[in-house]
C-alpha cells in the first residue's frame, strides 16, 4: 500500500525499526522452522490462560505459520518476520508457564538467536526500540491522514469521534 502512495521508503524504515531491512530469507526461513515446532508444542501445551492465547492454537495455525510461509515465498520474508517474532513471544509465555522446566531451556535458547537477529538482545535494547518507535509513530500518523485524504470512501476514527462528539454519542 505505501508503494501505491508513494511512500516506499517508509515501508523501508519500518522494516529498519523492526530489525528485519537486511535479513536474509533463509534466515527468516529457520525462524519459522523453529516456530512451528514451538508453536506445535505450546498449541498442545497451553493451560495457563493469558491474552492472545487463542493465537496458540490449531485453529491459528494456518494464519500464523502457513500465513507467514506464504508470505516468505512470495518474497516477503522481511515482513513475515514481524508475525513471526509475535507469535514466538507468545509461545514464549507458554513455554515459561506451562512447560516442564527441563524443556524450556532449547525454546529460550531459540528465542534468544530471535530477538538476537531483531537486534534487541537485552532490556536496554528493547527500551531503546520502544523510544525509536515513539519517535516514528508522528510520522506513521501523518501518512495514515494522507492516506485517508486521498480515499473519501475511508472516515478516519478522529472524524468519526467528532461527529459522534457533534451528535451527543460520547456524552
Amino acid at each position: 500500500m505505501l508503494a501505491d502512495y508513494g511512500h516506499l521508503d517508509f515501508h523501508e524504515s519500518l522494516l529498519e525499526l523492526l530489525g528485519v531491512a537486511r535479513i536474509s530469507r533463509d534466515r527468516v526461513g529457520k525462524h519459522l522452522v523453529t516456530l512451528t515446532d514451538i508453536f506445535d508444542r505450546a498449541a498442545y501445551t497451553i493451560k495457563t490462560p493469558f491474552p492472545f492465547a487463542t493465537d496458540i492454537s490449531e485453529n491459528a495455525r494456518p494464519a500464523t505459520i502457513d500465513g507467514s510461509l506464504a508470505m516468505i515465498e512470495r518474497g516477503y520474508h522481511r515482513e513475515a518476520m514481524f508475525w513471526i517474532a509475535v507469535t514466538h513471544s507468545r509461545c514464549q509465555k507458554v513455554i515459561l508457564r506451562d512447560f516442564p522446566a527441563e524443556m524450556t531451556q532449547t525454546f529460550r535458547d531459540s528465542y534468544r538467536e530471535l530477538v538476537s537477529d531483531l537486534r534487541v538482545p537485552s532490556s536496554t535494547d528493547v527500551r531503546r526500540r520502544c523510544a525509536e518507535v515513539e519517535q516514528i509513530l508522528p510520522r506513521v500518523w501523518q501518512l495514515a491522514e494522507a492516506i485517508i485524504a486521498v480515499n473519501r470512501e475511508i472516515v478516519s476514527r478522529r472524524y468519526a469521534r467528532n461527529v459522534a462528539d457533534a451528535n451527543g454519542f460520547y456524552r
